[in-house]
């Protein structure tokens, strides 16, 4: 080989290799904006979360690796179908109640669907405090009442009541409302446990949230749901 087929073969090794790491690059890049954290890659979660989902989950759109980990959480660490089911008799399948000595079968009919009526936390006039649907309408895809994700962080992390279901009484509000006088304040969620998740991280809580959006709508137990929430 002469000396200037060895300098063109130099040359076509050297630029086959800066096009081989700008790929590396590339993907490199690419795959952290897709999945957020090389972490993903190590975390055993994302699978177990997946294994022990009780419904059926739609990936389309969404980020599986979120929607697994929001999976894990939702069911293996924070019991969230345990309020947001319409209660104890029916949380779990005919023959599926673990607490029979049964296998366990989450009733994939009240999962997350809400109802499950905590009474009431003060004198009257206090309302029934009954856990809320948390599945995703179908008509916006988006879960508990069609809020938005910055919307379910702040859920999260103050227990601010968007809906404000149970405000405090005034002139002009005299019933479904708490007496107009402390501790109770009517613009913060009484019952869900947001004093504890709101010291989550964000991500966690994207996960949480992603994993809602995933699985099935259902028309739920919450007095007053319009009828039409599934179709």
């Amino acid at each position: 080989m002469t000396q200037g087929q060895r300098f063109k073969a130099l040359c076509v090794t050297v630029a086959c290799a800066g096009v081989a790491m700008a790929g590396i690059l590339f993907s490199s890049a690419r795959g952290k904006a897709d999945d957020g954290d090389d972490r993903d890659d190590r975390d055993p979660r994302i699978e177990r979360g997946f294994d022990i989902a009780p419904v059926p989950l739609n990936l389309e759109g969404k980020n599986r690796r979120l929607v697994g980990l929001g999976s894990y959480i939702v069911n293996a660490q924070a019991d969230c179908n345990g309020c947001h089911s319409a209660g104890p008799a029916t949380e779990f399948t005919a023959g599926g109640n673990p607490y029979f000595n049964q296998p366990e079968k989450i009733n994939p009919a009240t999962y997350l669907g809400g109802g499950r009526n905590f009474g009431k936390i003060s004198g009257p006039p206090s309302p029934d405090i009954i856990s809320r649907n948390l599945t995703p309408t179908r008509k916006t895809g988006l879960p508990e009442g069609d809020h938005t994700f910055e919307e379910f962080l702040t859920i999260l992390r103050t227990g601010k009541d968007f809906d404000h279901l149970h405000p405090n009484c005034s002139m002009s509000v005299t019933t479904n409302c708490f007496p107009p006088v402390p501790p109770f304040d009517g613009d913060l969620l009484q019952i869900m446990p947001w004093p504890i998740y709101q010291h989550m991280t964000d991500r966690d809580i994207r996960a949480i949230y992603e994993y809602l959006k995933a699985i099935p709508c259902i028309q739920g137990n919450y007095p007053g749901e319009p009828a039409d929430r599934c179709q």
